[in-house]
């Protein structure tokens, strides 16, 4: 294999200079490399700007030591070497002659040969670095001064440390904390070249603070890490892993606590953290933490604000109203814009009649919305509450109810009743009053996405206690959970239309889900999973059983494609509960099943087996119900739950390495399949059964069985699984006659072509080891290396566990 040279890195380079695309894709080894000295050298070359090469003698240096050591850079670097030559076009644009026929201008990647015989596939490593994270809400315009606490922040962020920096900015609500730490963070984006991410830790939330695995997941998913590990240690120690090296700012927003923040802090002394609370959270002084308790604005600002608000001409026409409506709202930012907001909805209303109105001329109403010492804002909310339109009111009562993190305009289209251009107004008019907050649209959906400060959530809720009847809260919610229930149920049919088989109580007929094509609705599975955890909790919670059960089923498509263990388990301990309150035996036993694949999916093995059996246990007594009924179809639906449970059964004693117990539990799980014609699931009993006789080192057993599963799963279109068979069927060949390795290589390069065409990066990563293996076994030391190096690599963004045993791999080789 060709080495990797300085002489070839450097002439790479200097074309690269001509090429944005090839320095475009060189970028992401910063985040990749371990090397914090080639990483900085990365970056200064990509700086230095078309045409320059500066530093290009020393970054193709640095870069081939590092590929020495490193089968897996050296690996990427030769294949982004043979893009920028693919990319190369011959002098004058002339063509190159063909050997085969006429002539042709040749890009991309060629083979030239007398004779080939089978297929021929190209691989290339994925970009699995997505785009650099810029997640920081944009500063309002109208932010006002503040430069005293901005430089502040800078000097006392300025000393050098070992530690990752750390700044609590604390205050009451509505005080600007968010604001300033926005404007703080986003003037120092060039300091952050690796991303600015924003979390909202929602500390004073109705509906409680946000779970620390919740704010873990989003992180680890901003640096494109998709199967997050499910238990809570595990997270932080991938996220500081992830982290460790990088220069990233992280704006922890509404923190309730010390330890809801430190899980979430970053593993590199270079990142900054700013966390912003009502709370001073000095108990985080023992973590080296720089403290900016935050102060009301002063008189001159607020009024400065509000000029900002409604104009200088209005303000310099009434300046006596304009310095009591500032003095009113008590220096507290969030209440002066809510106040100037409304004022410049209404260019033709003097200041003097809302600085009447914040004074008290509404005694009564304003101190009974007085809530934690917050009576400057209640009353800015109130006089701007009781000038909405009739059906913005409606529609700020009801949507603060909903039991989601952000809203979006289908939801507001299904809650509020009103059609896409109705809600979109709705939206825009509350935000335009500073009653809800734009957080621009969801790069995945294209979504727009609202969200309700505490304060405005907190005030929204007391008017629809006053002003809204029980059964209109609850039909708001209910109609949520219905939404979510059925948009969900849609991308279930798309993307898994073999589990769409249960049924589905609406309180509501749905309407139709925002996407048609099976890649949008993963899309929206992903960015809602937020929101979908938090209907099926309030349906729990209310005793909407069969909605509640519903929503865990619904999302199988999202735990299978994507894998947030943490969530499928959640759904699915909840699921099971209320499908038993709702004695629904179909919903239970789905609950067993598909809850006891995620936890044999973390290695909770004794647990999986527990639902297993429970799921096998119920399947038989209706089964024996069946037949003595004379219930033919009853009895086929429950001998293949049986069969389901048996074949849970078996993988969870698989995956602990009792492989005796596996057998005997899929030899009866693929017999009750034979028997009622479950040809899919046959298939897949046999692929276990062939894994298992693997797993035991019995390749001869194992290739009748991976065999026909293969040809049984492209009968029954089941690209994944069928590829599966033909990866076990290459490692199969491999151990059976070491001798024909070439043999066994061809299936497993097919199989690796076939997970690339699905997306499966999990799959892929295995099957490269399945190479690795294969060469190790052969003691090509070499070719272990480059293959185990490759799996590493896919390997490294989906799965901690799996990481840690291909590096092992790689040790053990040396």
């Amino acid at each position: 294999m060709d080495q990797v040279t300085a002489v070839a890195l450097r002439a790479a380079l200097t074309m690269a200079v001509r090429q944005p695309e090839a320095r475009q894709s060189l970028a992401r080894f910063v985040r990749a490399v371990p090397s914090a000295v080639l990483a900085d050298a990365i970056r200064d070359w990509l700086g230095d700007g078309p045409g320059s090469g500066g530093d290009v003698r020393e970054l193709a240096e640095l870069l081939a030591q590092e590929a020495a050591s490193r089968p897996w850079l050296a690996e990427e670097l030769r294949l982004w070497q043979a893009g920028i030559d693919a990319a190369v076009e011959p002098p004058g644009g002339a063509e190159v002659a063909n050997t085969i026929t006429g002539s042709a201008r040749i890009t991309g990647p060629v083979v030239q040969a007398r004779d080939i015989v089978g297929g021929v596939h190209f691989h290339s490593a994925p970009d699995w670095a997505p785009a650099v994270p810029r997640q920081l809400p944009p500063v309002p315009g109208h932010f006002t001064n503040r430069h005293q606490e901005l430089a502040t922040l800078d000097r006392l962020t300025a000393t050098p440390r070992d530690s990752p920096l750390i700044a609590v900015i604390s205050g009451p609500a509505g005080i600007g904390k968010t604001t300033l730490a926005r404007r703080w963070l986003l003037g120092r984006t060039e300091s952050f070249p690796d991303g600015q991410l924003y979390v909202d830790l929602r500390g004073h939330s109705a509906d409680g603070p946000a779970r620390p695995g919740e704010l873990l997941t989003e992180l680890l998913r901003s640096f494109g890490y998709e199967r997050i590990p499910a238990e809570l240690n595990e997270q932080a120690a991938l996220w500081r892993s992830v982290t460790a090296g990088t220069r990233i700012a992280l704006l922890l927003d509404n923190a309730l606590s010390a330890a809801q923040v430190r899980p979430l802090l970053p593993g590199s002394p270079s990142a900054l953290t700013a966390v912003t609370s009502r709370n001073r959270l000095t108990v985080l002084g023992l973590d080296g933490v720089a403290f900016l308790p935050l102060d009301v604005l002063g008189t001159p600002d607020a009024v400065e604000l509000l000029t900002r608000r409604v104009g200088a001409d209005r303000v310099n026409r009434e300046p006596e109203a304009a310095l009591a409506m500032a003095e009113a709202c008590a220096g507290l930012p969030l209440a002066v814009c809510v106040a100037g907001a409304r004022l410049a909805a209404r260019p033709r209303q003097p200041l003097a009649v809302m600085a009447r109105a914040l004074s008290g001329g509404e005694d009564g109403a304003l101190n009974a919305l007085r809530v934690g010492g917050e009576s400057a804002v209640r009353a800015a909310l109130q006089e701007s509450y009781r000038l909405l339109a009739p059906e913005l009111a409606a529609g700020y009562r009801r949507l603060s109810v909903l039991p989601v993190p952000v809203v979006t305009p289908p939801v507001v289209e299904a809650v509020c009743e009103v059609t896409p251009d109705e809600a979109d107004r709705l939206l825009d008019e509350l935000a335009e009053a500073n009653l809800i907050e734009d957080h621009g649209p969801d790069p995945r959906t294209g979504l727009g996405r609202y969200r309700f400060h505490d304060l405005l959530r907190a005030h929204a809720r007391e008017r629809a206690a006053e002003e809204e009847t029980a059964e209109g809260v609850e039909r708001a919610v209910r109609t949520a959970v219905d939404f979510h229930l059925s948009v969900a149920t849609a991308a279930e049919s798309l993307l898994t239309p073999s589990h769409r088989t249960l049924r589905r109580d609406y309180a509501r007929p749905p309407g139709p889900p925002p996407f048609t094509a099976a890649a949008a609705a993963l899309r929206w599975l992903d960015a809602e999973r937020g929101a979908l955890m938090g209907v099926l909790r309030a349906a729990a919670e209310r005793g909407w059983h069969a909605a509640a059960w519903q929503l865990a089923d619904a999302l199988w498509p999202l735990l299978l494609r994507l894998r947030p263990y943490d969530l499928w388990i959640e759904a699915h301990e909840i699921g099971l509960a209320a499908a038993r309150r709702d004695a629904d035996r179909a919903g239970i036993s789905r609950m067993l099943t598909s809850g006891g694949i995620g936890l044999y999916n973390v290695g909770r093995y004794e647990d999986a087996a527990f639902w297993f059996r429970q799921a096998l246990e119920a399947a038989e007594q209706d089964a024996a119900g069946f037949t003595a009924q004379g219930d033919e179809a009853g009895l086929a639906t429950a001998r293949r739950a049986e069969a389901q449970a048996l074949h849970g059964l078996g993988q969870a004693a698989r995956l602990a390495g009792r492989l005796a117990e596996a057998r005997a539990h899929f030899a009866r799980a693929l017999a009750l399949r034979e028997t009622i014609g479950h040809r899919r699931g046959a298939a897949l009993t046999r692929l276990s059964l062939g894994d298992t006789a693997l797993a035991a080192g019995r390749p001869d057993e194992a290739l009748p069985l991976l065999g026909r599963a293969r040809e049984e799963l492209l009968a029954e279109h089941d690209s994944h699984d069928a590829a599966r068979a033909l990866a076990y069927l290459g490692r199969a060949h491999a151990l059976h006659d070491a001798t024909h390795h070439e043999g066994a290589e061809r299936q497993l390069l097919a199989a690796l072509a076939e997970f690339e065409e699905t997306g499966s990066v999990p799959w892929q990563a295995r099957v490269l080891e399945m190479l690795g293996e294969g060469a190790e076994e052969r003691d090509d030391i070499e070719r272990a290396r480059h293959w185990y190096g490759q799996s590493l690599a896919r390997y490294g963004p989906v799965n901690e566990a799996d990481r840690r045993r291909l590096e092992e791999r790689l040790r053990s080789l040396t």
